[in-house]
């Protein structure tokens, strides 16, 4: 039997996927910051698919001691993991920093998995075909990748937090996927629409960016809709060729030509390392 952790299951793209999933029968492992929102997720899940296999793990993806613990009770129970779903994100609104110091855009939507993805790799190598997909955006076209102000210190605003890190998504799943190259890990990102969902409440204060969402939520695609592509990345045999790529409408698409920069990628590797495996508050 698969086994699928979706991190931000509880709600909206990640809901759906993690609804959709457990329908095929997989083994859902729902990553949530909310436990009673969890549990009235997980209910329904069940209700709607009859799969009782459905289990949560509660954690802050802000916070890289709670990132770790995640993953450390996830190597506890289970020897193999099939499928990682970075869906969790926010869209910032003032600048605010998390308990570790770090921009919280960054650290929720880049460094959070980054830093999941990296302490899971054991039990990733150890099935038999392992897919770690990561849920990007088109706003990755506004996003810069600037080594020096990864954090946004300097010209903040929340479009250029989220845009950038949705931009590093991409990076991330490109970089990953080159460095486990000829092994049972492959690695994708993707766009999953203009999404009716409440990521706009992942930060605090007001942004011109997530208001401007607000209004056009009407004109937005479902969130059910939203999450046939990573379905589509969960499911679709034989897309191994395709390891690295970025996907809009189940599709592979071109994304800005620096996601696929390889030395570019390959720093914003080394700087994520130091951000969390080497954790340095000081940078």
């Amino acid at each position: 039997m698969k086994i699928v952790m979706i991190t931000g299951a509880n709600s909206g793209i990640g809901f759906e996927t993690a609804w959709a999933l457990a329908r095929r029968d997989y083994r859902i492992i729902m990553v949530c910051r909310n436990r009673e929102k969890a549990e009235e997720a997980r209910e329904k899940i069940i209700r709607q698919s009859g799969n009782q296999k459905i289990e949560i793990l509660i954690g802050d993806l802000s916070s890289r001691e709670e990132v770790l613990d995640i993953a450390s009770q996830y190597c506890v129970k289970y020897k193999k993991l099939d499928i990682l779903i970075n869906n969790a994100g926010i869209i910032p609104g003032e600048r605010e920093e998390t308990v570790d110091g770090i921009e919280k855009a960054l650290a929720v939507n880049h460094l959070a998995p980054f830093l999941l993805t990296n302490k899971l790799l054991n039990p990733l190598l150890n099935a038999e075909e392992a897919r770690v997909i990561t849920v990007s955006s088109e706003a990755h076209k506004a996003g810069k990748f600037e080594p020096d102000n990864l954090q946004l210190n300097i010209g903040y605003n929340s479009l250029k937090a989220y845009a950038n890190s949705k931009l590093f998504n991409i990076m991330f799943a490109n970089e990953l996927a080159q460095r486990f190259n000829h092994t049972p890990v492959t690695s994708y990102s993707l766009h999953p629409g203009t999404v009716r969902t409440n990521i706009h409440s992942g930060g605090s204060g007001y942004s011109l960016f997530s208001f401007l969402l607000k209004l056009g939520r009407p004109f937005m695609r479902s969130p059910k809709r939203g999450a046939k592509t990573s379905v589509y990345l969960v499911t679709e045999p034989g897309i191994e060729t395709l390891n690295g790529n970025y996907f809009v409408d189940e599709k592979v698409e071109d994304p800005l030509e620096i996601a696929f920069d390889r030395e570019k990628c390959r720093q914003l590797w080394e700087i994520s390392e130091t951000l969390t495996i080497k954790w340095d508050k000081t940078l």
